[in-house]
Parts: structure tokens; sequence; C-alpha cells
């Protein structure tokens, strides 16, 4: 029972979509930072040597070398502050965790590209999952009043035609039966 509170609780701030990408692949991590009153995105571009963690607590390690220092930064996928992730371009490796690219220099970095399926951009949206639900509710209740409007409406256009259908038939055939109630 436990467990499925917490669940419930981490689905709240879980973004919707979840960005597809695998380790060894070059991302540009779109960063939000505050700077005094301002706010500004940064973008940290770089290649995924790990992922860990599962649900709200997911990671991912992204490396990379400015000015011959090697810089890593570990990215909760599912914070507000990381507002996208996009996919550059798709590394081909045969390990989970490419620690090993931490004594690498200059272009031994490098790893070969995936060409079979080159994936365009992937993004994390801003949305939670209980916000995509809310929307979905919501889009779901607008479909519903617009379909009851429009059999209202076909019911009463129905309504209408038979009457006037009556009517014609009424006058054109003299019915007596309305002459004599009159009389």
């Amino acid at each position: 029972m436990s467990q499925q509170i917490i669940r419930d609780l981490e689905r709240q701030y879980m973004k919707a979509e979840r960005p597809h990408f695998e380790i060894g692949d070059t991302v540009g991590v779109h960063v939000r930072i505050s700077e005094g009153g301002k706010e500004r995105v940064q973008v940290f571009t770089g290649t995924v040597i790990a992922r860990r963690g599962a649900g709200i607590n997911e990671k991912v390690t992204v490396r990379r070398i400015i000015a011959g220092e090697g810089v890593e930064r570990v990215f909760p996928l599912h914070s507000p502050q990381v507002i996208r992730i996009d996919v550059l371009r798709s590394g081909v490796t045969r390990r989970a965790k490419l620690y090993f690219l931490r004594d690498r220099v200059g272009k031994a970095t490098r790893l070969k590209e995936r060409r079979a399926k080159r994936r365009q951009i992937a993004v994390v949206g801003e949305e939670t999952v209980a916000e995509r639900e809310a929307r979905e509710a919501e889009d779901e209740a607008k479909i519903r009043t617009a379909e009851e409007a429009r059999k209202k409406t076909e019911q009463e256009e129905a309504k209408r035609r038979a009457a006037e259908d009556k009517a014609k038939h009424q006058a054109a055939d003299g019915d007596p039966g309305d002459e004599a109630d009159k009389g």
C-alpha cells in the first residue's frame, strides 16, 4: 500500500515524454540556470557515459572536454531544470558504462557512429504525467460535451423537419379533420 502511494506521488512529478538516447550518444542537455533574478538556458553538449536509476530517480552522466579538462555532469532526467535533451549523434558501444573514456585523450575519446538508424531529436517535455492525464481527461470531457451538443442539435433538427413535413402533408391533402375541429 505505501509503495503504491509513493509511486503515485512520484508519477505526479515525472515528465510525460522520456528522451530516447543510449550510452555513447552525443547529446545536448538544455539546462535552466538562474543567476540573480535572471533565468537562462544553457546547453551542455557531451557523450553519455552512464545511465542509472529508475523512475523519478533516473540520472544520466554526460562527459565533455573543456579546455583540455574532462568535465562530467550528472543530470536527473525528470528534474524541472532539464528542459530537453537533443540527440546530436549516435555512438556504437558494447558496454553499459563508458568510464574508460576518462583515461583517453583527444581523438581516442571518439566513438564510432551508428549509421543504421539515425534518430532526429528526442525531446523531454516539461509536462508531467499527472498534468498529461489531467489534460487528456479535460480533452475527453470537451469531446463528450461537443458530441452531446451535436446529438441534441440533430434531434432538434429532426423534430423541426418532421413538423414541417407534417404541415406540408396536411396542407397538400386539405385535411378535413382540421377544418372540422375549427368549425
